[in-house]
């Protein structure tokens, strides 16, 4: 008989508590491990009893549910998915908590209404898409075939950043440091919630003199300027330089860095590089070493700074990436690779 998938409750409201419990509950394969109604008691809890999956809250006394996960990440890894009903009230404590360690987050399910039974689906599949990250998959090289854009010379080179556990804090320390006049063009894929990605370019542009937007379909990547996958579709680069949405139903996390990264390694202008950050899973690894077999730079966050070593780890492990570096290194690496100059 396989194990249940044992879960942790972190919330200090009764009713909120309450629903998550039914909501474990009637999933057979689920079970509930314990409950907690502050930070405190929760990492005390992870330190006696380990759970598979952590529901934690984001305001809560004593200790909130930020400092929390830092605490449990740092003392006691494991995966950690927001549920509270103030994340769409304080989007930046959701990128806080992220930038801490939690992998995702999902506003808490209503106990009843026309939308209680879709929060309550929505909630069960982000446990299950954890539970698989969590348990890691085998990345298969890809050879890629470059096919390079007609008049690269004139196509900025794009700088390609993935992604997921520790993201938003580690994609903040990069950025800030970069330059006005940064001469590549940014994409960043960021293992996130459709609901939280408009907020999240919101975030991160108020975090670095770069302007950051959304990518959208049909735009074509620009020196100096950051675009943020979406999380509706995959991003992929496309015909002529230009970004287009994609399906993927065998991709287990959306938007894919995988995708991004392969589509940059079939047809990326010269000079582009690809940057690994910190992440539950195995998620980029295989992007990588096909954008490092196909001749452009790559770049993985270390061990010691990532919050989890998973998507970094796994394209170290199987050689992908060219150089290794710790996250505060990484944005002065990018800065010799790209020297600064007047942007047309």
């Amino acid at each position: 008989m396989t194990p249940r998938i044992r879960i942790g409750i972190v919330n200090d409201q009764p009713l909120a508590t309450a629903v998550l419990r039914r909501i474990v509950a009637s999933d057979r394969e689920l079970e509930i491990a314990w409950s907690a109604i502050d930070g405190a008691e929760a990492i005390d809890r992870c330190r006696r009893d380990l759970p598979d999956i952590v529901l934690m809250d984001l305001i809560m006394p004593n200790v909130d549910g930020i400092t929390a996960t830092r605490r449990i990440m740092a003392e006691t890894p494991c995966p950690i998915l927001v549920v509270s009903a103030t994340v769409g009230g304080d989007m930046s404590r959701v990128y806080d908590a992220m930038g801490a360690g939690a992998l995702d987050a999902v506003v808490t399910p209503q106990a009843r209404g026309a939308e209680a039974d879709a929060d309550s689906r929505a909630l069960l599949r982000k446990i299950r898409t954890i539970h698989t990250l969590n348990g890691g998959r085998r990345v298969t090289p890809i050879t890629a075939s470059p096919t390079p854009l007609q008049n690269a010379a004139a196509v900025s080179p794009i700088l390609a950043i993935g992604a997921s556990t520790g993201g938003p804090a580690a994609i903040e320390t990069i950025l800030k440091r970069l330059p006005e006049r940064f001469p590549a063009a940014i994409v960043v894929i960021q293992h996130i919630d459709s609901h939280f990605v408009d907020g999240f370019a919101d975030w991160l542009g108020s975090r670095t003199r770069l302007p950051v937007r959304l990518a959208k379909a049909n735009d074509l990547p620009l020196a100096g300027t950051v675009l943020v996958a979406n999380a509706s579709a995959h991003l992929s680069l496309g015909a002529g330089g230009r970004l287009v949405y994609v399906d993927a139903p065998e991709a287990l996390y959306q938007p894919s860095v995988d995708i991004f990264f392969n589509s940059l390694a079939r047809r990326g202008p010269r000079g582009s590089c690809g940057v690994l950050l910190t992440g539950l899973g195995r998620d980029g690894a295989a992007g990588l070493l096909a954008l490092r077999q196909s001749g452009y730079e790559t770049i993985a966050q270390d061990q010691a700074t990532s919050v989890v070593f998973g998507m970094p780890g796994a394209a170290v492990e199987i050689g992908a990436a060219k150089r290794i570096r710790p996250i505060q290194a990484i944005a002065d690496e990018l800065i010799q690779l790209y020297p600064e100059r007047k942007l047309s």
